[in-house]
């Protein structure tokens, strides 16, 4: 987008909002508000990242679409405004800088490869412009080397991490960030455009709504108004997909609509098991953020390198059958089923989807994280990356190679009545509890009482999870005992 006018503004900032789509405790913002008397804001529909998704009904732009729009009048009703642009960002922010006649670009740091060779550009065709790029801190607590071992070097065992986080954090780290809203500036005449529509950003409605999935700030609010009364109970509910027991907020994290430094003193405040517990999840996105700034080799390939030459089955059609949930697993399909309708899955069905597909069906864990970062509404490239890599054991820190979900008997102990695999997997609902979970160890006879024969109504399991245990045993054997 090209701007013919150039206006004078001696003293004034741009600020980019990207993951941080908030006017509350936004360090970036609080940063230039404080350093200069006029600051302008900005954020782009990033033709560079809107071009590579899958799909055209995708409920994470959406998400972004209304948290947008929401921003926009929380920023209006402050005095300011917000500049929405359609185009690629590396072009558009250096052309809107030197249109408004800034001295600076701020924006809140990212640490995914794609996001940081973005910035560097930015920052390339900002200086050569006389202008300068500010990208710091705001998504985590402790970022990319702020904290290391004994031996100055980046944790990759998660228990030293947390201990190493507790003990650094001071109350400073989490207190909100002051905004000084006087500085806001309103869009320049010519640049107050409406926000663009879906449809004219290439993409179409979804169910976003009508799950109940309520964007902005103010649908992280309601969340959080629900969730505080029920965390002295999330290490024990945590667990269990058919009830109400997590936060549901990932995808307000992934996007910036609620503060980290807001969940953080929320779960310090907590006197219970419920707060620790919850912050435990919290030093985890955090531990997986310093992993991938740190190790940015691990969006493509094995954290530990020896688990690179793991020579995989990757039966195609054993992949179509885990997307569509239709491996004969139930618990498994119901989570891919649940995946597949809502753009959400329960962490424990997170892995144990993932576990099932790599070493029950001998899948590459790549095929599976791509398909669970064109799906999840929360997508975030580190903390999937890092479940991932848990789950397949190739990652830091990770689940030994030697230990595998059994998807019967973790079935029986995360869905015991069954009633979040009869949601998702209806076929399934006359079934007997006791046999939910394995259907066809039930006779011929009484599948047919229950509606369900399996093989016609529901399918046989695709592999027998004891016989995929030693084969995936003997493919991990073979590169653990290999020379490094």
């Amino acid at each position: 987008m090209t701007y013919h006018v150039r206006m004078q503004a001696t003293d004034a900032a741009l600020f980019w909002f990207r993951r941080d789509l908030r006017d509350e405790d936004n360090a970036g913002l609080s940063r230039a508000l404080s350093a200069h008397s006029r600051v302008f804001c900005v954020f782009v529909f990033d033709t560079a990242i809107l071009e590579g998704l899958a799909e055209r009904a995708d409920r994470r732009v959406e998400f972004i679409w209304h948290s947008v729009g929401m921003l926009r009048a929380s920023l209006e009703a402050r005095g300011g405004g917000l500049i929405v642009l359609h185009g690629p960002a590396r072009q558009c922010i250096p052309e809107l800088a030197h249109a408004l006649g800034v001295v600076a670009v701020y924006a809140n740091g990212d640490y995914e490869p794609a996001a940081l060779a973005r910035d560097q550009a930015v920052a390339d065709a900002l200086s050569a412009r006389g202008m300068t790029f500010h990208a710091g801190k705001d998504q985590v607590i402790f970022e990319k080397r702020e904290l290391l071992t004994g031996a100055g070097r980046p944790y990759t065992v998660f228990t030293p991490y947390r201990n190493a986080w507790r003990q650094a954090l001071v109350p400073e780290m989490t207190a909100p960030w002051p905004m000084h809203f006087a500085a806001l500036a309103p869009a320049p005449p010519g640049m107050e455009r409406p926000l663009p529509t879906l449809e004219s950003l290439g993409f179409t409605p979804t169910n976003l709504l009508s799950l109940g999935i309520c964007p902005g700030m103010a649908g992280a609010q309601q969340l959080l108004e629900d969730f505080l009364p029920r965390l002295s109970q999330y290490a024990l509910a945590r667990d269990y997909p058919g009830r109400r027991g997590v936060s549901y907020l990932s995808v307000h994290l992934r996007f910036g609509t609620v503060s980290i430094r807001h969940l953080v003193r929320l779960a310090l405040s907590q006197p219970d098991d419920g707060g620790q517990v919850w912050l435990n999840e919290l030093v985890w996105r955090d531990f997986y953020f310093a992993i991938l700034a740190n190790f940015p080799y691990v969006a493509t390939q094995a954290f530990r390198r020896e688990y690179s030459r793991l020579a995989f089955d990757n039966s195609p059609t054993h992949f179509r059958a885990w997307q569509q949930g239709l491996t004969g697993y139930p618990i498994v399909d119901a989570g891919m089923r649940q995946l597949n309708q809502t753009g959400y899955m329960h962490n424990r069905l997170r892995m144990l989807t993932a576990s099932f597909l790599v070493k029950d069906l001998g899948v590459d864990w790549r095929w599976g994280e791509r398909y669970f970062a064109d799906r999840l509404n929360d997508f975030d490239l580190a903390a999937n990356n890092g479940g991932w890599q848990w789950c397949a054991s190739t990652g830091c820190d990770a689940q030994p190679w030697f230990r595998m979900f059994n998807p019967v008997t973790q079935g029986r102990r995360v869905d015991p009545d069954g009633q979040f695999v009869r949601r998702y997997v209806p076929e399934l609902a006359h079934v007997p509890t006791a046999a939910l979970h394995a259907p066809w160890e039930l006779s011929h006879q009484a599948q047919a009482a229950a509606g369900c024969v399996i093989g016609r109504d529901y399918p046989a399991p695709l592999v027998d999870h004891a016989q995929a245990r030693s084969k995936t045993l003997r493919r991990y054997q073979r590169e653990d005992r290999q020379p490094s």
